[in-house]
């Protein structure tokens, strides 16, 4: 990963000697009195992926945190033999490596609550019921697409695994405060279909083959909901952001909320209870399976240091 510093000018000696000396560090540049806002000597190095925790912790340690700028961003290739070297010094493969700090930072960009998360989620709902209407199944592998929820779920999970209170709050007030305004949205726009005769009770409550799975949760649902939830949580930790599509895919979410808002529309009591059991098993699945996969990576790193 490629960092850049600004580094009061009293440290830039202690700074750049410290990763000058890290055979895990390559590329480090200086240039001298750079940084005007905060003020200071910039410093640009690349570290490879598995040193990058214990490299920002000296860089707190060393008040760049308070008094300094810290910014990292991936590398996409390194081709040269020096950053070859480099990725031979430090143990492990860099798909395992956490870099707790970026996990933090993701996880706060996530529960800001932003206008786009409401409408897409509020979207993904409404194409949800379209689908219940037409059972189709294309149109439920759509709105999982859509949805964004996973990204506050993750960050729950985060929050509860590092035993961050506010961070815990917030994620949950966003999907809880999601959640219903996506379903009220949908809600109002059926029952203003049910009005012009767009949709019965019997577009609800008749056979369903390829979307009624969604208002019946059984124990395969909790399978998958643990499984995506580690499978999500592994991707960000790691890197993988694509692998996340899998998991948009893998969750019924988003179509139990829009069943929800159908089922209440034309009021079906054992879909509205089955859609919204389903959401809540799949919501708990995925941040416990988030919260125990957290756990068990933050163990393994603590191991690692140890025994490096």
């Amino acid at each position: 990963m490629h960092l850049r510093l600004i580094v009061p000018s009293g440290q830039t000696p202690n700074v750049v000697s410290a990763l000058a000396d890290d055979p895990r560090v390559t590329n480090v540049v200086l240039m001298a009195g750079a940084a005007v806002r905060p003020s200071g000597d910039l410093v640009l190095c690349d570290v490879t992926r598995e040193a990058v925790t214990d490299v920002l912790e000296q860089l707190r340690n060393a008040g760049l945190y308070e008094h300094g700028g810290v910014t990292l961003s991936d590398i996409d290739a390194a081709p040269s033999a020096n950053a070859q070297a480099t990725e031979v010094a430090a143990p492990g493969a860099p798909d395992d490596a956490v870099i707790w700090d970026a996990v933090l930072d993701e996880a706060n960009a996530q529960v800001a609550g932003s206008w786009s998360y409401y409408a897409f989620l509020t979207i993904a709902v409404m194409l949800a019921a379209i689908a219940v209407i037409t059972d189709s199944a294309i149109l439920v592998v759509g709105a999982m697409v859509v949805g964004p929820e996973f990204g506050a779920v993750a960050a729950l999970a985060v929050g509860i695994a590092l035993g961050r209170a506010r961070l815990s709050r917030r994620a949950l007030a966003l999907l809880v405060q999601g959640f219903l305004f996506a379903i009220a949205v949908a809600l109002v726009l059926a029952l203003l279909a049910r009005a012009a005769g767009w949709v019965h009770p019997s577009s609800v409550t008749a056979a369903r083959p390829l979307t009624g799975f969604i208002w019946r949760p059984d124990r395969w649902s909790v399978v998958v909901a643990l499984i995506a939830g580690c499978a999500g949580v592994l991707s960000q930790t790691a890197g993988r952001s694509n692998a996340l599509v899998g998991v948009f895919i893998s969750v019924t979410t988003v179509p139990a909320a829009g069943d929800l808002a159908l089922s209440m529309a034309v009021w079906t009591g054992h879909q509205i209870l089955g859609s919204l059991a389903q959401l809540l098993v799949n919501l708990t699945g995925m941040t416990v399976a988030g919260v125990v996969t957290l756990l068990v990576q933050r163990q393994l790193w603590h191991r690692r240091r140890e025994t490096s």
